[in-house]
């Protein structure tokens, strides 16, 4: 059955990066047996676009329509509410984001609720919507291809991490926006405006501070000081203006650093958390999470450092992708909407034929958030976050063994006059000039 995604992976994953052709929907895309990613990079009809907009408007109505929309995003606009009434929005041991957030959150503060319920889904869909787009523009993915347009329709409803996102107003989504097209404007040699863009993310929720180590590694110094000034500039302004703004180094930070408590333990993913769970000692638990991220370093190191033979958008990614993984191992807490700001980028990249998500493995870590599948009752509700870890650490260790293994090379066959076709490395590395010429 060949028509099993099973060998369609398969096969993707044994191709080279070399034979392209047109069959496969361009240069770069893989090798002339990907004719399924050739036909998903077909222009979509009409009719996939409107069932791609009423997926996703779907999801964002019935979500406004819900008692419990926004539970997360709440945090911050009572924050944002607390400093235009005179108070310290860190009087709130639940607001854990810096300074610079609470100016972020005015405007939303200003809002009535009842817009707030409409517009607050649809704001979250039209982030998620932006790093999924900038994520294509990466590797050149037409727009308005069935990957494109299909493709997202199909992770909002397959992947429940989505729909929560949606639902709590998580502010994860702006740097789910901002790794993408940070990313894309680095890809385009912009790495100062790639800097501003993660500064401003980080201004409004500090996760994507890990990104500062791609910066430090590619020597783009100006791009590393945006990164770090424009949250430090708004943070101090933010402090000026509100009472008490020590509460954060003297009541917030000590609360995050010892994990929270019991009210996000149940769903804390990283591995510090869920192991003691499991029953292993707490020490071994963060030794064994440190252990990992120390590996995902490493292995992000080792990506950045072998160039591709394209523009380096594949390098610049999956180096990204896994400082972020690696972050995530020992962050308290590690929800599971956070493989969001990566996996947009890493399933783009599949139409690469030496990308980490060709392998049957990452999408098969995958199956554990897929919406639909009945999992016991002991994995749902307040244990949930034993498939999240699982998720996690799977994801990290399919990118760090793809960004380990030996590089490949491809060997082009020459032929000389007299003898027959070579594939020696050094009769490739010779050509031969004219007929009456060897390679010897």
């Amino acid at each position: 059955m060949g028509l099993r995604p099973s060998n369609w992976l398969m096969k993707w994953e044994n191709q080279g990066p070399g034979n392209r052709g047109a069959g496969d929907g361009g240069p770069g895309y893989g090798g002339a047996g990907s004719r399924l990613i050739g036909w998903l990079l077909r222009p979509a009809g009409r009719s996939w676009q409107v069932v791609s907009l009423a997926v996703l408007l779907g999801i964002a109505v019935s979500t406004s329509l819900r008692a419990n929309w926004g539970s997360d995003n709440a945090f911050v606009v009572k924050a944002a509410q607390t400093l235009l009434d005179g108070g310290s929005p860190y009087e709130d041991k639940r607001f854990l984001y810096l300074p610079s957030a609470v100016l972020m959150a005015v405007p939303e503060a200003l809002l009535p609720r009842e817009v707030l319920r409409w517009l607050l889904p649809l704001g979250m869909s039209g982030l998620l919507g932006v790093g999924w787009l900038a994520a294509l523009r990466i590797f050149a993915v037409p727009l308005r291809s069935r990957f494109a347009v299909g493709g997202f329709a199909v992770f909002a409803l397959a992947y429940k991490p989505y729909v929560n996102l949606v639902l709590i107003g998580n502010w994860t989504a702006i740097s789910a926006a901002a790794l993408p097209v940070a990313l894309l404007l680095a890809q385009r040699h912009r790495w100062g405006s790639a800097g501003l863009v993660v500064g401003l993310a980080i201004a409004c929720k500090p996760m994507l501070v890990p990104l500062g180590l791609l910066f430090l590694v590619a020597r783009r110094w100006r791009a590393l000081a945006a990164a770090v000034l424009v949250p430090l500039g708004f943070s101090l302004a933010g402090a000026l203006v509100m009472p008490s703004p020590s509460l954060f180094f003297t009541k917030t930070l000590p609360f995050l650093l010892q994990g929270q408590d019991s009210y996000a333990l149940p769903w804390d993913a990283s591995p510090i958390a869920v192991l003691p769970r499991l029953g292993v000692p707490a020490p071994l638990a963060v030794l064994v999470a440190f252990a990992g991220a120390a590996a995902g370093l490493w292995a992000a190191w080792v990506r950045w450092r072998r160039e591709d033979t394209d523009g380096g958008e594949l390098r610049l990614v999956e180096t990204a992708c896994m400082v972020m993984l690696a972050a995530f191992l020992v962050s308290r807490p590690s929800f599971d909407h956070y493989l969001l700001v990566v996996l947009p980028l890493l399933m783009a990249s599949v139409v690469r034929s030496d990308a980490a998500a060709r392998s049957p493995w990452f999408w098969a870590v995958l199956g554990p958030q897929v919406a639909g599948i009945p999992w016991p009752s002991e994995l749902e509700a307040k244990r949930r976050a034993f498939k999240d870890c699982a998720t996690l650490c799977g994801l990290a260790f399919v990118l760090a063994r793809r960004a380990l293994r030996p590089e490949r090379v491809t060997l082009e066959p020459v032929t000389t006059a007299g003898s027959p076709s070579r594939t020696e490395p050094e009769c490739a590395a010779t050509p031969a000039e004219s007929a009456s010429r060897t390679a010897f």
